[in-house]
């Protein structure tokens, strides 16, 4: 008679046939890995970034400086064509009339700086409870504060270090500003030439600009204005053709 056995059972180990297994697999996804990476490696270098920005703005500027000279030989070639044909004279004498307001020469005056900066919060951390939006400069910052430098009659304006026209686009995507292609951390410098008085006053009345300076006295926002003395701007070399334009309805 067979007996029962009341005691521990002893069941066979997985192990004998799940390492290979797991070795097997882990082999496959390695040689997919490097299939994929071209024998590089796949992770993002966050620590890389910055580089990355310094190195196309750089490139950037590079490149604008190309531009400009040669804007500068085509102007000096039909310079030199005006005095033997009157159609290019009167084209010539269009173009720079039309070239102070297009921002394509130098400017000089005095001037007002706008600097804008994110709160400097204490151990980087936001209070509990509060939005982290509140305590950045947003694009709506940047510009309300251009806006309100045209309103009071800016003649020249600069943003960090390039030239702005009444079209220049001023975009922010995360904790960065984007404008014509070159990438900036803050703070946020505006540079105007013009009326100081007339600027410093559409700056105090202008409601989005006040806005930002309570913002400013409630968490901490940078909002810094200041007067210069005779300021220097250069011509601005981008485009000044639109590429896109919309309609309004009648």
């Amino acid at each position: 008679m067979t007996g029962t056995h009341g005691g521990r059972v002893t069941r066979p180990s997985v192990w004998p046939w799940l390492v290979p297994v797991t070795a097997l697999v882990a082999g496959a996804l390695f040689a997919s890995s490097v299939r994929a990476s071209g024998g590089e490696d796949l992770r993002t270098d966050q620590a890389m970034l910055p580089d990355l920005i310094r190195s196309q703005n750089r490139t950037n500027q590079d490149r604008s400086e190309r531009l400009d000279e040669l804007q500068t030989q085509v102007e000096e070639v039909t310079a030199a064509l005006a005095p033997g044909n009157l159609e290019t004279q009167r084209l010539e004498r269009q173009a720079n009339e039309l070239a102070a307001a297009a921002g394509r020469t130098e400017v000089t005056g005095p001037a007002i700086r706008v600097q804008l900066d994110d709160a400097k919060l204490a151990g980087g951390e936001v209070p509990a409870g509060a939005d982290p939006d509140d305590y950045v400069i947003h694009q709506q910052d940047v510009q309300a504060v251009v806006n309100a430098l045209w309103e009071g009659g800016a003649e020249a304006m600069m943003l960090q270090d390039q030239r702005v026209i009444s079209t220049s686009a001023v975009r922010c995507v995360g904790n960065t500003l984007i404008l014509q292609g070159r990438v900036y951390s803050p703070p946020y410098v505006v540079t105007a030439i013009g009326d100081t008085d007339q600027m410093q006053a559409a700056l105090e009345s202008d409601a989005e600009v006040a806005n930002l300076r309570e913002w400013s006295v409630a968490v901490g926002l940078g909002y810094d204005v200041g007067v210069l003395g005779e300021q220097r701007f250069p011509a601005y070399v981008g485009s000044i053709l639109p590429e896109h334009a919309e309609v309004p309805e009648s």
